[in-house]
């Protein structure tokens, strides 16, 4: 009995500092489901919430750099006509480190099917809030160069001379 009290007594720190850390994942995920789901809804005031003050968002187009009030105003506009744009989480990692977290996860939308997003969120007064965001579209290996091709295409930019 002593022996299993013992056992017992050796784990509990173990186990309590296993349980305080999984409790910032959890309320990193809560936050991107809920992020999700108001931008689902096209709830404006509820989606810019829970970003930081600071915030970016990266879009898939490479223009579409948006800092924070450029993003509102042009979500504002999408959201005003009802329209929002939903993206299932299908798979998540959550990394946390102090008051910063990172995060990677795939994505289901209905039209684009797999994507992924990325990025950080900050803890400030104990609320979680995200600073950047980038969504992206993962490539198959053996698709890249013909979809890299397509889209030099697209911009019609040759870049920098190279010997590749």
């Amino acid at each position: 009995m002593v022996r299993v009290l013992l056992l017992l007594a050796a784990l509990l720190p173990g186990l309590a500092q296993t349980a305080t850390a999984e409790e910032p994942r959890q309320a990193v995920a809560a936050v991107l489901n809920t992020l999700h789901q108001k931008a689902s809804e096209a709830d404006y005031d509820g989606y810019f919430a829970l970003f930081s003050e600071h915030a970016v968002f990266l879009g898939t187009d490479r223009e579409e750099y948006w800092p924070i009030d450029t993003f509102k105003a042009y979500t504002r506009e999408r959201f005003a006509t009802g329209a929002g744009w939903t993206y299932h989480p299908i798979e998540r990692f959550v990394h946390v480190n102090g008051d910063t977290a990172w995060f990677e996860e795939r994505l289901h939308h209905a039209r684009y099917g797999e994507t992924r997003g990325t990025g950080v969120l900050v803890r400030k007064h104990g609320a979680w809030r995200v600073a950047q965001y980038n969504l992206t579209l993962p490539i198959p290996n053996d698709l890249f160069v013909d979809v890299a091709e397509a889209i030099k295409n697209h911009y019609d930019d040759t870049g920098p001379e190279t010997d590749e």
